[in-house]
Parts: C-alpha cells; sequence; structure tokens
C-alpha cells in the first residue's frame, strides 16, 4: 500500500473549489466564484502565442525564462514601479505567481520557520507555506479601515522564527489597497527584524476612484528584501496561458531558477512569446477590461446598499466584493450553501479566506452584468426570507 505524507494530509482542498464544484450538481446556476476574467486576451496576444506554435518555438526555454520575456518584464516593471531589475539574474519566469509563490517560499523556508499573512487571504499561501516546511501565522486586518493592514498586529506576531511576511495588495478577497501608511510602517518592520516580503501585486492594475499602487520594493531599503511576485492571468485575462514571474535580489532569483529546474523546468514556451506581446503591445485591452470592472463594481456596491442586512467596504482594487452577512443570522459556510440549495447563486464562504472572514462571503464581479441582475436578484429574495 502506498502511503501518503503527513505533510501532504495537512492540505486541504479549497473551498472556493468546494463550491464551484458543488455548483456542477444544479442546472440554472449563477456562480461567482472563480478569480478568474470573463475576458479572453486581446487578438494581438492570441495571435503571438499562435504564431510561436506555427513557427516551432515550442522548445523548452531557459528555465529562467526566455530572454526577451525577462527584458519585457524588467521595462515593465521599470515602467510601473520605477525598478530597476537585471533581467539575467533577477527575474524567473514561472508557470503562473503560483509557481513564483511556491518557488520563493520553497527557497527561503526552513521546517518550522514562520510566515505572517494578513487575514482574510487567499488561503493558497497558507497552503504553500505548509506544503513548504513552514507555519503560517495570521494576523487579522482592520474592517473598520477597509481592511487595510494592522502593522501593529504583525509586529507582535514576530518571533525568534518569523522569516517573511506576504503581502497582497489590492487584496484577494476584500479589493483592500494597502495604504501608503501601512506600508511604510510594514517596511520599518521588516527591515527591523530583517524579515523578507513577498509582494503578491497580481491585481496591482486592477484599481478604481484613482487609487495608486506603491510596490513595497520600491521604498528605501526595501528592494534587496522584497520579491515581487506577479502574473500575466488578471492584468491580460490570461489565467489558463500559465505565465508568472519573480523579481527581487539575484542570490535568491538564482536558486528560484534552480528549483525549478527540477520541477517544471520552465513556463509555456509560446505562452512566454504571446507574454512578450501582452507587455510590450498595445494596453487598450487592459483599460477596456478595468473601465468594464468599475462598471460593475459600482452596480454591485449600489444592489449590495439596497438589499437589508447586507453591507460591504468599498473595493479599491480587484475584481472582489466581500460581504458583510452576519446580519443574517447564519454563518458563512451556511450562508453560501443555502443561496445556492435555495438560489442557485454561488458565492465563496469568507472562512475560506481563513478564520477572520467568518461573516463574510466574497463574490467575483468578474461576470456579464446580466448575470450579476439575476443574481442579485435572487440574493435579494433569499436575504428577505432570512429576514422574515
Amino acid at each position: 500500500m502506498i502511503q501518503i505524507s503527513e505533510n501532504t494530509t495537512l492540505i486541504q482542498p479549497s473551498k472556493i473549489r468546494k463550491m464551484f464544484n458543488k455548483a456542477l450538481e444544479y442546472d440554472q446556476v449563477l456562480s461567482f466564484t472563480l478569480g478568474e476574467p470573463d475576458f479572453t486576451a486581446s487578438e494581438n496576444v492570441v495571435e503571438a502565442g499562435c504564431r510561436a506554435i506555427r513557427e516551432g518555438q515550442t522548445k523548452y526555454s531557459a528555465n529562467a525564462g526566455l530572454l526577451p520575456l525577462r527584458e519585457a518584464i524588467s521595462g515593465y516593471l521599470k515602467r510601473t514601479e520605477g525598478q530597476e531589475y537585471d533581467p539575467v539574474s533577477q527575474i524567473v519566469v514561472t508557470p503562473g505567481a503560483m509557481g513564483a509563490l511556491y518557488l520563493a517560499l520553497k527557497t527561503i523556508l526552513n521546517p518550522g520557520d514562520e510566515v505572517i499573512v494578513s487575514e482574510p487571504c487567499w488561503t493558497n499561501y497558507i497552503q504553500q507555506i505548509q506544503m513548504c516546511g513552514g507555519t503560517a501565522v495570521s494576523v487579522q486586518t482592520d474592517p473598520k479601515r477597509g481592511f487595510d493592514l494592522d502593522v501593529e498586529a504583525i509586529r507582535s506576531a514576530v518571533t525568534d522564527r518569523t522569516r517573511a511576511i506576504i503581502l497582497n495588495s489590492p487584496c484577494n478577497p476584500t479589493g483592500a489597497v494597502a495604504s501608503r501608511e501601512a506600508l511604510d510602517a510594514l517596511a520599518q518592520v521588516a527591515k527591523e527584524f530583517d524579515l523578507a516580503v513577498l509582494a503578491d501585486e497580481v491585481y496591482k492594475h486592477i484599481l478604481f476612484d484613482g487609487a495608486e499602487y506603491t510596490s513595497l520594493a520600491s521604498l528605501p531599503g526595501m528592494a534587496e528584501r522584497t520579491l515581487v511576485i506577479d502574473s500575466l492571468s488578471k492584468t491580460y485575462a490570461m489565467t489558463g496561458w500559465r505565465v508568472g514571474f519573480a523579481a527581487g535580489p539575484a542570490e535568491v532569483i538564482s536558486q528560484m531558477t534552480k528549483l525549478q529546474e527540477n520541477t517544471s523546468a520552465c513556463a509555456s514556451t509560446p505562452c512566454q512569446c504571446a507574454a512578450i506581446e501582452a507587455l510590450n503591445g498595445p494596453q487598450t485591452h487592459l483599460e477596456h477590461m478595468r473601465e468594464q470592472y468599475r462598471i460593475r463594481r459600482d452596480y454591485v456596491l449600489e444592489r449590495i446598499a439596497s438589499i437589508p442586512g447586507l453591507s460591504c467596504s468599498k473595493p479599491q482594487g480587484t475584481f472582489y466584493a466581500f460581504l458583510d452577512i452576519r446580519q443574517s443570522g447564519l454563518d458563512s459556510e451556511t450562508f453560501a450553501m443555502r443561496l445556492l440549495e435555495e438560489e442557485q447563486v454561488v458565492l465563496v464562504p469568507g472562512t475560506a479566506f481563513g478564520e477572520f472572514g467568518e461573516g463574510y462571503v466574497r463574490l467575483s464581479y468578474a461576470a456579464s452584468m446580466e448575470s450579476l441582475e439575476q443574481g442579485f436578484d435572487r440574493i435579494a429574495a433569499f436575504m428577505e426570507r432570512c429576514h422574515g
């Protein structure tokens, strides 16, 4: 009999996927679960990928990725963050940002090392920390301040085993964008305790109402201790293309590249060719998507405000709304399951994003307006019964 490792048994299936899979049992489901744009990649990007296949660019690339793509990423980071990264030694291309995150954690963690995460958070952080032999230490963001970082709580959570902090801004699931004040304070904590920061920036281009993104790596003294993790999945609607990257200190990137040689070897070469076009080509598709997300966000907030018992902090970014459902009298998982069973609307229970997500559900508005309109009609009917 083949035995399963203790480490593997600690890893739990995602509650996001649990709800997604449960919804497949119903016939007229409106699903707002997955964090996936309902758009497809722009035509020029699709053509670049197809052209790469036609021209035979289907062999292995260097483990760190195609140099022209790393050069494109370097230019992209210079434009968006004002940071200089050597494309040869300071950037590695990975199968999605998830690949970059895993390689980063595997590179820096020894068994028992601690990583601080701010909840509610994308729970793959916690799972990947465990997969790498580390321990996730969760601190709560402040819902009274729009789920901004609680840096004093982060400071209090630091121990002699703390190795890193994960920062996700704009945040999945809350849509919060870390304030400059919080980032400055977080940088001070990282420098004071000699900690690495893994900065997940995959939503940094989906911002609203004039919100500005500040990369932690751009703050004084932080470039040498920050790993920027990003992907083309959300920004360019390329989720299935699986192209991500990490940028940071050369000594860390070289180790991540060594590990990638022994896992996936490299990201898909035709997809890397398409990624070059996405980064270097016209950005009008991104601008169009961002405007559509803003329109949908505004509609979602309007509908939430009209339904007794629901409320929501205004998302500054991403395509998620984190609904406060505590007045329903139901816990998060019961609320989500009953809403599916009674109205065939699928939301994700807040506990999918850690214990501090209790009392909330996440709705992805990366969906058509028609679906959102029908979905909120059903949610309103459900809430009326809860209050009745």
